[in-house]
């Protein structure tokens, strides 16, 4: 069986050296050297899997990203991608908390959970309802402040152009679920559903709660839907809610995850952006599409 292995350097730590790429792919006993951006991103095929951690020691550049993946269906036609800390940059329940002056408490939580010391489910209530009483414009001042992750954009624009299904699904909230979707493009969006009186949060959330396995389910349900296989998936995502999904898709990328997944994920982005995603499909950057 025949792998690729990618890499991809981030950009303002430097430039990716032809040298330096040739040195890797001789470590991993590679052949058929390409290039997919310019002095950031390049490829090679392996016979093996190559010890990652041994190949980073390897390299020069200490901020590349190294994903592998299977030589062939390396293109996939649905991608799963959670919301917070992935495609936006903060954890939105964080940051509505702040407006009820209670953020770092809730934050608190918030750790434990995306690092699986606490259930999901029994975290997300508790935190739910110390927001009780809050105003709903609350919500909206908390979206205004959201930002998208780098990449994000380019990252929906390039797949769906090239006739892919893409699904934001979260343990977050519909309020921004649905405006993420909006924004960046994706074709679905499922996420818990904040409940309230008209004017404040009532601190509940509705049942049931979408966790770790709504999130494995939605994978095998699309995929069948797509009428494609679960090897053709992939899913990208942070915390311990994540992991079950990133292991059962064709590809799970890890971005910038808690201790807990990057410990069980083999591929990882830990320097670089979410068209990291794109490069470990054989895009090439000329190949990116702007949202």
């Amino acid at each position: 069986m025949s792998y690729i292995v990618i890499l991809i350097a981030a950009p303002q730590a430097g430039s990716l050296s032809p040298n330096e790429a040739q040195r890797a792919m001789e470590f991993c006993g590679g052949q058929h050297l390409t290039w997919l951006a310019p002095a950031q991103s390049c490829e090679f095929i392996v016979k093996k899997l190559p010890d990652i951690a041994q190949l980073k020691l390897v390299l020069s550049h200490k901020a590349t990203d190294v994903l592998i993946t299977r030589f062939r269906g390396r293109r996939k036609a649905l991608l799963l991608a959670d919301m917070d800390s992935t495609i936006v940059t903060s954890e939105t329940l964080d940051e509505l908390a702040a407006f009820a002056g209670i953020k770092d408490k809730i934050a608190e939580i918030t750790k434990r959970a995306m690092n699986g010391e606490l259930d999901f489910p029994t975290a997300l209530r508790e935190r739910v309802a110390m927001l009780k009483g809050l105003e709903l414009s609350a919500l909206e001042r908390t979206w205004r402040e959201t930002e998208f992750c780098p990449g994000a954009r380019t990252l929906i624009a390039t797949m769906r152009n090239y006739g892919a299904t893409t699904a934001l699904v979260s343990g977050g909230f519909t309020f921004f679920t649905a405006r993420v979707a909006a924004e960046l493009g994706f074709d679905i969006h499922r996420a818990n559903t904040l409940l309230d009186n008209g004017s404040h949060l009532t601190g509940e959330v509705a049942e049931p709660i979408l966790g770790k396995d709504a999130k494995v389910a939605a994978l095998t349900e699309l995929a069948e839907k797509r009428g494609i296989k679960l090897s053709a998936t992939l899913a990208v995502g942070d915390g311990a809610n994540d992991l079950p999904m990133l292991k059962e898709a064709g590809l799970g990328i890890a971005y910038y995850a808690k201790p807990v997944v990057a410990e069980e994920v083999l591929n990882k982005i830990e320097h670089t952006d979410l068209t990291s995603l794109l490069y470990a499909q054989g895009y090439p950057s000329s190949a990116f599409k702007e949202g």
